[in-house]
């Protein structure tokens, strides 16, 4: 019997939860064409928007710890810098040519660029810096730096979650805006 009882209450509050939520879209859909055709929102939307607003508030800052949480843990089992590795070996040729023109356009080398076989030395170093830069991204204790260097960044981010410290500050704007 009490069992019936209690799934009759999930039964109803789960039929209260949908009501709010298609009474949420709803108004989420119909205030806008209203405030567009110049007429004013009426109160129960503007309530409705209200409630709807601050059930956001509520659940946003417990979900977004969650996922911070989690993408901590998921951080601690990777191998980023062997992906980064790999992805320079993939791309190995691209990344000489680069190497090599962006030497070339170094200012800084001046008489030396005008010197017999510069393109042949600007080869060699550009392949043995990718070679030394893929061996260090395959060792081990580079992954353990990279980890280190996310986890410590999620961790202060968390951090100011926890501390809503991120409320004070304006919207985060793209770079060029």
């Amino acid at each position: 019997m009490f069992t019936l009882q209690l799934a009759r209450v999930w039964w109803d509050a789960a039929i209260i939860v949908g009501a709010l939520a298609v009474l949420a879209l709803a108004s989420a859909i119909v205030t806008p064409l209203l405030v567009r055709r110049g007429m004013r929102t009426p109160a129960g939307m503007r309530l409705v928007n209200q409630l709807s607003d601050r059930i956001v508030d509520v659940v946003k800052r417990p979900i977004t710890v969650m996922v911070l949480d989690e993408v901590i843990d998921v951080i601690r089992t990777g191998q980023y810098t062997r992906n980064i590795s790999d992805a320079i070996v993939e791309n190995e040729d691209e990344l000489k040519a680069l190497v090599a023109e962006k030497i070339r356009e170094d200012g800084g080398i001046g008489v030396i660029a005008h010197l017999p076989g510069y393109d042949k030395i600007v080869g060699q170093v550009s392949e043995s810096v990718l070679h030394v830069l893929i061996g260090m991204l395959g060792d081990r204790r580079m992954d353990e730096f990279v980890a280190d260097l996310l986890r410590n960044n999620l961790e202060q981010i968390q951090e100011a979650v926890h501390r809503r410290e991120y409320e004070h500050v304006g919207a985060f704007r793209r770079a060029g805006e």
